[in-house]
């Protein structure tokens, strides 16, 4: 039980703490982020209850409804809500790289908790796989969530970024759960697109730590 519990807990923690040391400028409280982890890890009940509602009444029961409105759309705008309402505005948010930071710590919370009930359920022979494809992509729709957050705080263009914070995530997620539901070899198309995935999450984290200041609002900060 140790060792399930603990596989299902590493990776999460490890892809957390991989950007959360990459704030090179202004480390974020660690009490917040964990705050966050642990608040995205308790939402995996309440969505868990309500696709299960939905699937025993045989509502979005269509695969691309199942992908892009129980997944995509579910899963990702209760992880944006939670960082828009209880972090966007938290004087801790103080630089564009914060977004990424609170953002995957969230969605690692989710992941992580999802992580361990499915192991739980099916056996500790698929944690590597669980690993590397449901954990990570959470982490890297996460990436993509926060860099729009930032982007959004310290820039002029508030409602664009904003939008996109919530629509490229909910994007990509319902594509990563469709092809996983309706290609028989999914592999063929999963590998390019998590590697479309990793290359694109770690540019915006370079982008969103090398932001040039003509970008910012000069009084941001000072306002947050």
């Amino acid at each position: 039980m140790l060792t399930l519990i603990s596989s299902g807990i590493a990776p999460g923690v490890a892809l957390l703490s991989y950007f959360y040391l990459k704030d090179e400028y202004e480390t974020e409280p660690l009490s917040i982020v964990l705050r966050t982890f642990v608040i995205g890890a308790l939402l995996v009940f309440p969505i868990m209850f309500i696709q299960y509602v939905f699937h025993v009444e045989g509502i979005a029961a269509s695969k691309i409804a199942r992908a892009f409105f129980l997944s995509g759309l579910l899963e990702e705008f209760v992880k944006w809500f939670i960082v828009y309402f209880f972090i966007y505005d938290h004087h801790e948010f103080d630089e564009p790289y914060d977004g990424i930071v609170y953002s995957a710590s969230v969605s690692l919370g989710f992941a992580t908790m999802e992580n361990i009930l499915y192991l739980l359920a099916n056996g500790v022979e698929f944690a590597v796989t669980r690993a590397f494809l449901p954990v990570s992509s959470h982490a890297l729709f996460a990436v993509i969530m926060g860099f729009y957050f930032g982007k959004a705080k310290f820039t002029i263009k508030k409602r664009r970024y904003l939008f996109l914070s919530f629509f490229l995530p909910f994007l990509l997620h319902g594509t990563y759960d469709f092809i996983l539901l309706t290609q028989e070899k999914w592999s063929y198309y999963m590998v390019p697109f998590m590697l479309l995935l990793w290359w694109s999450a770690l540019r915006k984290v370079k982008q969103a730590k090398g932001l040039h200041d003509y970008d910012r609002i000069p009084s941001a900060k000072s306002q947050a």
